[in-house]
């Protein structure tokens, strides 16, 4: 009896770090869905945004002796002026020369490609390749039983607060309206008299953004290199598959079942399938509901 009690805490251990996992999956996810839902631009080196604003926060608290969270006032300013310069130099001429998006799309996943090469290099030119991390907020935090750290019940509340205040920005305000008019049809917003070319870059923008915010959350309770930029990056692609390309709440859904899939599976089956399991789940719903999950039939 104590044996099957012990078990069952154990499962819902693991079920409640792999639920606040998976916020942070959304999150991730949340900034590439905004991208190329409303911008129509499928950015592969949004990991490396993601690891810029995981390393911010790593020098505000090892070098300066600051509150990581206090380079969040840092990370995605930058993020957001670099994302924008992104799509005003590289994308914006790649847009007015495709004949359609078919086009775009081959054009920007190859010049985004060669910029993740680019931005990766220099990482690792200026960081090295070395494992980071740093200890912050790692206090047990008792749940029913179940034990988690405190800072990644924080990173998953800062992950809600963040999700929380986009879903406000798209579905109550003008701006919102707007982002939303050009995710479903890009023409008819524009000839409503919405500027399509400069709330894409505001949406591209708020993407990298997104992204720094992520790494900083994430950076509390993971270690990361300059190289693991490319393994968000393809979870982020995952959710978002999963999730539909422009859903908000559904791209959080996603990131928590992917969350608590990967974080089981890892523990019934090998921790060292983890990948594999999360690339079965993403090929089953292709296979069965390729508009994603949470899209309206």
């Amino acid at each position: 009896m104590l044996v099957a009690r012990g078990t069952g805490v154990v499962l819902f251990e693991v079920f409640l770090n792999g639920l606040l996992l998976g916020g942070m999956y959304g999150l991730i996810a949340l900034g590439l869905n905004i991208q190329y839902g409303v911008a129509r631009i499928l950015n592969l080196a949004y990991g490396e945004f993601f690891v810029a604003g995981a390393f911010t926060a790593f020098f505000t608290i090892m070098l300066w002796q600051y509150n990581p969270l206090l380079s969040l006032f840092i990370s995605m300013p930058i993020a957001f002026a670099a994302n924008w310069l992104i799509y005003q130099v590289l994308m914006i001429p790649l847009i007015k020369r495709a004949p359609d998006q078919d086009a775009l799309d081959a054009d920007v996943v190859l010049v985004t490609f060669g910029l993740f090469f680019v931005l990766q290099g220099l990482a690792l030119v200026y960081w090295s390749g070395d494992l980071r991390g740093y200890t912050f907020m790692s206090s047990p935090v008792h749940i029913l039983g179940a034990t988690i750290a405190m800072n990644r019940l924080l990173a998953f509340l800062g992950a809600c607060l963040i999700a929380a205040i986009i879903f406000y920005v798209l579905r109550f305000t003008r701006i919102g309206a707007a982002l939303r008019a050009i995710t479903i049809d890009p023409v008819a917003a524009s000839l409503m008299g919405i500027d399509v070319r400069r709330y894409s870059a505001l949406a591209f923008a708020t993407g990298g953004a997104l992204a720094a915010a992520s790494g900083m959350l994430v950076s509390t309770f993971i270690s990361f290199s300059a190289t693991t930029g490319v393994v968000y990056t393809l979870k982020a692609l995952i959710v978002v598959i999963m999730a539909g390309v422009g859903r908000v709440t559904g791209t959080l859904a996603a990131g928590l079942l992917l969350g608590v899939v990967e974080s089981l599976g890892g523990y019934l089956i090998d921790p060292a399938l983890t990948i594999a399991i999360n690339f079965a789940l993403f090929m089953l719903i292709l296979l069965l509901r390729p508009t994603g999950l949470f899209t309206r039939a």
